[in-house]
């Protein structure tokens, strides 16, 4: 692991100081970083103490490389300004307080440890996605993870995960029905699960386990990978004998959401042998804030993405097995900073830092700098949103990508430059928000991931092309219920293929609403950040904040039209990714010719993931 090697270059250069705080003056890249623990911004602590029950765990989920923590200044960011390595020393301090209660702890991972930020996709030519920053996540005592979605997007990084982590685990990473297609030692193609089906084990106190690590049913994974549907799971051999003997409690986890999916299935499937047995469920995938109960004795979790909040569940068990009562569980989710962490585990600045944290921190940083992620391509002037300003406007994202970011970037050096165009890209091809100040390689990475490329349509009429993105955002359509009909069905197509943003985004837009956010935030009596509102008794948030501001935006978005006549042939440019879509619109506009992907041409060598740099280094100087 990355920390033995570490923490012997620490011993041998006397790294255990005896002033905490210097560990964070790694003298090098990452200057906001090393700054964090002692925040210029003021940081709401928490509003009560956590209540622990006899049985507590600790829940990760869609982390996306986000190991070094929100370094920005703008709000929420400071909220989630907690590294990998502040985290590690929560753990070891919660840890402690809890062989002080005598209580069990576990800390539960639900998946998407690739794709969404420099940490684990700025990696040399050659290397693999979240293989270095993945070394970091295997310090800490994690008692069960789960495979997610972007685990399975590259076969490499599958096989990566099969080989070097999931080994690591020992039999606690779980893919319950995910394989993969490897050769035996005959050379002969066999699919095997990427890590284990199940794991059963005893917890600290002596509590026997039966767990799970479930996938939903996506349909995005690469060749040579494999996604049993969850429905045809439960009917599997192993399945049953998996649950046939009776836990002292199911904690299935899983990367699916704990709304709106298919954890009743595997509910049910486990209710139907044991139906008193107490289940806990930890999910991920949709990014959110959610926690319901699906009986008295059961809940269900889901703990929120890029390490913006760390999941807290409790039990009150029962002492003896078959009791019908109703459990009492408590949950909190929390805003991942270091006054949080400091709260919690009863430390101070000085008392809070580990050994092990800190060497975790550096070698986060040491990460960064050997990946060259401080490198500048400008300055950008103010915060660019994707959901908290409106589209258009000056203080969108999108705006920005689609309307200036494109044009430029995509015409340098271009022979067609001179040919007028129009371009389109989808908005979820905007991941992140980018804030005022230092545009870094690691921001370009974190706001804009896919390295997708752009094709085009050469001698387009202007009249048609100018309507393929209404027709693309259904606008104007007569055909009210059809298309309706048919956005439903691209809906659950985008999502099956992992796309997240239509449900993160409505439960901003909820959250927003429900939580009466322009008077909120016009009181100025707290921070922005999430407002969670779920099916769990009680208050969820650890820390009271005014919800974000939230505005609605288009699936797709383009440049401005160019100045032409109905008439004059342009280039229709567009990101890979909507290929089909596009095709298909195009031919329903019009009837003189059929489009096929024998029209379409590569545009440009620049990928969707180098626009923003390249913009910046232009405008941004």
């Amino acid at each position: 692991m990355q920390l033995t090697s570490l923490l012997a270059l620490a011993l041998a250069a006397g790294a255990a100081r005896a002033c905490p705080g210097e560990e964070h003056d790694h003298g090098h890249a990452h200057a906001e970083h090393s700054r964090r623990a002692f925040p210029q911004t003021h940081l709401t602590p928490p509003t009560r103490p956590l209540e622990w029950g006899d049985l507590n765990i600790i829940h990760t989920t869609d982390s996306h490389g986000w190991l070094l923590g929100h370094q920005k200044a703008s709000f929420p960011e400071p909220n989630y300004s907690g590294d990998f390595g502040d985290f590690a020393s929560f753990v070891a301090h919660m840890k402690q307080i809890a062989e002080e209660k005598d209580v069990d702890l576990l800390l539960v991972d639900s998946g998407d440890l690739h794709d969404g930020t420099g940490l684990s996709d700025g990696f040399p030519p050659g290397g693999v996605d979240a293989h270095e920053s993945n070394k970091f996540i295997l310090d800490l005592p994690y008692d069960v993870m789960a495979i997610g979605n972007h685990e399975l997007y590259i076969y490499a990084n599958t096989l990566d995960m099969y080989k070097n982590f999931a080994p690591q685990l020992k039999g606690r990473y779980l893919s319950s029905n995910v394989n993969i297609t490897v050769l035996n030692e005959h050379g002969e193609a066999v699919s095997v699960p990427v890590g284990s089906r199940f794991a059963k084990f005893k917890t600290r106190k002596g509590r026997k386990v039966t767990s799970l690590g479930v996938l939903y049913d996506f349909t995005g994974n690469d060749v040579n990978t494999t996604v049993q549907k969850v429905q045809d799971m439960v009917k599997e051999s192993w399945f049953k004998e998996a649950i046939k003997e009776e836990p002292d409690f199911f904690l299935l986890v899983g990367h699916m959401p704990v709304r709106r999916d298919n954890w009743p299935i595997v509910f049910n499937a486990v209710r139907a042998v044991h139906p008193t047995t107490p289940i806990l469920i930890l999910g991920g995938h949709t990014h959110i804030r959610d926690c319901l109960q699906l009986d008295g004795r059961s809940i269900a979790l889901e703990s929120g993405r890029y390490m913006e909040t760390v999941g807290w569940l409790s039990a009150n068990l029962d002492q003896q097995r078959g009791s019908k009562k109703n459990i009492t569980f408590t949950r909190r989710y929390l805003d991942p900073n270091r006054v949080t962490y400091e709260y919690h585990t009863r430390r101070s600045n000085f008392s809070f830092d580990t050994l092990q944290g800190r060497l975790i921190t550096q070698g986060l940083n040491e990460l960064a700098k050997r990946f060259d992620l401080s490198q500048l391509f400008g300055t950008a002037p103010q915060d660019y949103t994707i959901s908290q300003s409106p589209f258009p406007s000056n203080h969108s994202l999108l705006s920005l990508f689609a309307a200036q970011a494109m044009p430029y970037a995509l015409t340098v050096n271009n022979s067609r430059a001179n040919v007028p165009n129009i371009m389109i890209t989808n908005s979820g091809s905007q991941r992140f928000d980018v804030y005022a100040g230092p545009f870094t390689k690691n921001d370009q990475l974190t706001a804009s991931p896919f390295a997708d490329s752009f094709l085009y349509i050469p001698e387009v009429p202007f009249s048609i092309a100018n309507q393929v993105l209404p027709a693309l955002n259904n606008a104007g359509a007569n055909e009210r219920r059809e298309l309706h009909e048919r956005a439903l069905e691209r809906e659950r197509e985008m999502y099956a293929r992992g796309e997240v943003d239509m449900r993160y985004l409505k439960w901003l837009e909820d959250m927003d609403r429900r939580s009466n956010g322009p008077e909120r935030r016009a009181a100025q009596n707290a921070t922005l950040g999430y407002v969670t509102h779920d099916d769990c008794p009680g208050v969820g948030d650890d820390v009271l904040h005014a919800p974000l501001p939230f505005f609605s935006t288009p699936d797709f978005i383009g440049s401005n039209a160019p100045n032409v006549t109905d008439d004059t042939p342009v280039d229709l440019v567009f990101v890979d990714f909507i290929e089909s879509q596009l095709l298909e619109i195009l031919n329903g506009l019009q009837s003189d010719k059929k489009y096929a992907e024998s029209d379409v041409l590569p545009y440009t060598d620049v990928l969707a993931n180098a626009v923003l740099g390249i913009y910046a280094e232009k405008f941004w100087n």
